[in-house]
């Protein structure tokens, strides 16, 4: 009997506080961090505040907690979505079950809009990422090359996290519920018509714009040792 209680109790131990997490990733993404306490945490998962202190130490670490395993989960779907296999799984997952996506969607989008550090981590993490992508589908042949695949890189990071801070907005246009099936079968297509096809039929418009900023623009690339400049001068002013 000795021997097998200790073992429950660990288990009963490792489950709490992932039981603390997932309730307080619900009040937080419903909420918003500053005005969910840790009170509200506690009753959403049915345990004490001292038993949330206990594990997480205050909020703002048991926030680290939840910001954490967010921004893992979304990683390890993106890296899923890097090849059009990966992709049409994970297109199909959410057509068939859109609300397992849905909680993950909701914390980012009010990480975002609350300005909060991991929502600054977050977008600066994408954009990182995703010029990785864009340098690695140039390099492999699989995308177009680019004048400056850093700017790039920004401008489909801000196009995608549009998607998630105004969700409502878009939603209500196409007249579907946020991220249900018809909001993604509505915009899936079009989006990736864009990125594969481009918008407009010939380069009259790049043309122009190229005309009135080669003589007055910086170098569109910036060196590995700048970017590394300016990011610790940015990190400095924080």
């Amino acid at each position: 009997m000795s021997s097998i209680t200790p073992n429950r109790a660990a288990t009963e131990d490792l489950s709490t506080p992932a039981r603390i997490r997932d309730a307080a990733i619900q009040c937080f993404a419903d909420a918003g961090f500053q005005k969910t306490s840790i009170r509200v945490i506690a009753s959403a998962a049915g345990v004490s505040p001292g038993l949330v202190i206990h594990h997480f130490g205050s909020k703002d670490k048991l926030r680290e907690v939840c910001d954490e395993y967010i921004l893992s989960k979304t990683f390890e779907r993106a890296s899923n979505e890097s090849s059009p296999q990966g992709f049409q799984q994970v297109l199909q997952q959410h057509l068939e079950n859109p609300r397992e996506f849905d909680l993950e969607i909701r914390y980012l989008s009010r990480a975002v809009t609350d300005d909060s550090p991991m929502g600054q981590k977050f977008v600066s993490l994408v954009i990182d990422e995703t010029e990785s992508i864009v340098r690695a589908g140039i390099s492999d042949g699989s995308m177009n090359p680019s004048s400056d695949p850093r700017a790039l890189a920004v401008f489909i990071t801000m196009t995608s996290l549009a998607m998630l801070t105004m969700s409502k907005y878009v939603s209500q246009a196409l007249d579907t519920e946020e991220f249900d099936q018809a909001f993604t079968q509505r915009m899936a297509l079009p989006a990736l018509e864009l990125f594969t096809h481009g918008l407009y039929s010939d380069d009259a418009y790049l043309r122009a714009a190229q005309e009135v900023l080669s003589d007055s623009s910086p170098t569109s690339e910036e060196e590995p040792q700048q970017r590394q400049q300016r990011q610790r001068k940015e990190g400095e002013r924080l």
